[in-house]
């Protein structure tokens, strides 16, 4: 089942090229959708017209069956923007507890503000708090009333390791409670680790949606791994079987191209003894969502 779906939007500001440029994708009930793409490729523009905080030029928007921004979408929609959204003269706490209850849902309030230390943010108003202190305000004021579906812009950005990880596992209880989510991110690690399905934008068009696992399973021959940047690759590309071919994707991360099988793998490791490079995250036989990630951008580099 599709919670919330974009078919051929676009959305253009006055002036600029189209934010959105026929964009067409899904949010899959129950999952987490992982959305990524360059800067300026379009997210954030998405997510306001799924929030109903914009009006598409053209194409059709469906978030629950319905008109995203409704009094009925809002009401099981819990969104969280990427910057502002919040007033700033208002206290944390009493913010979060407010928004529950407008949600007629009170009670959600307290468990949030205390698992995401809102409480300890005291008077601060919201203008006075740092960017990740604001976050977890924003988070919390997502959550609250239990919604059917959370839209998440960069939920830890600015973030400590520990928030981070209190994010993460909101998440991961999200998606276990039946709850879509449909996770906006910068970071290839967290799409990884939480996204079930991705959605690559890039200039205003999707043009990669798919399972995570299918997706990396689909880019399985090769190697990659992460080393030390801009390695002499010319003597590895040598000890390899003819018709290979190794390059640095990006500062520090190689791929060797070509059919994997235990004697490439093994000269792989053994020229990095000889070298003395330890590989990190070494895969082979299955892509990362990264190299995905730039194979399907690679046009904005």
């Amino acid at each position: 089942m599709v919670a919330a779906r974009l078919e051929d939007v676009v959305l253009a500001y006055p002036g600029r090229p189209a934010a959105l440029d026929g964009l067409s994708c899904s949010v899959a009930t129950g999952r987490v959708t992982a959305l990524l793409g360059p800067n300026g490729a379009g997210k954030s523009s998405a997510i306001a017209v799924l929030a109903g905080l914009r009006r598409a030029n053209a194409g059709r928007v469906e978030v629950l069956g319905g008109v995203p921004g409704r009094l009925a979408a809002r009401e099981r929609v819990g969104v969280m923007l990427q910057e502002g959204g919040l007033p700033t003269g208002a206290h944390g706490a009493e913010l979060v507890r407010h928004v529950a209850a407008l949600r007629g849902s009170p009670a959600t309030a307290e468990p949030l503000i205390d698992r995401l230390g809102i409480g300890a943010l005291g008077r601060t108003t919201i203008r006075r708090m740092s960017g990740g202190e604001r976050r977890r305000v924003s988070l919390a004021c997502s959550l609250v009333g239990a919604p059917e579906i959370v839209i998440l812009d960069e939920p830890t950005a600015g973030l400590d390791p520990r928030g981070r990880a209190i994010v993460w596992e909101i998440v991961a209880e999200l998606r276990a409670g039946g709850v879509t989510v449909l996770l906006c991110t910068h970071l290839i690690d967290e799409a990884e680790s939480l996204g079930d399905d991705v959605a690559v934008i890039a200039r205003g068009r999707c043009v990669i949606e798919a399972p995570l696992q299918a997706l990396t399973a689909a880019h399985g021959d090769g190697v990659t791994f992460e080393a030390v940047v801009h390695l002499d690759l010319d003597s590895l590309v040598q000890a390899l079987p003819e018709g290979y071919a190794v390059r640095e994707l990006t500062p520090g991360r190689y791929r060797v191209d070509g059919a994997v099988d235990p004697q490439v793998l093994a000269t792989v490791t053994s020229w990095c003894a000889q070298h003395g490079v330890m590989p990190r995250n070494l895969r082979a036989g299955q892509s990362s969502l990264e190299d995905v990630f730039w194979r399907a951008t690679e046009d904005d580099r």
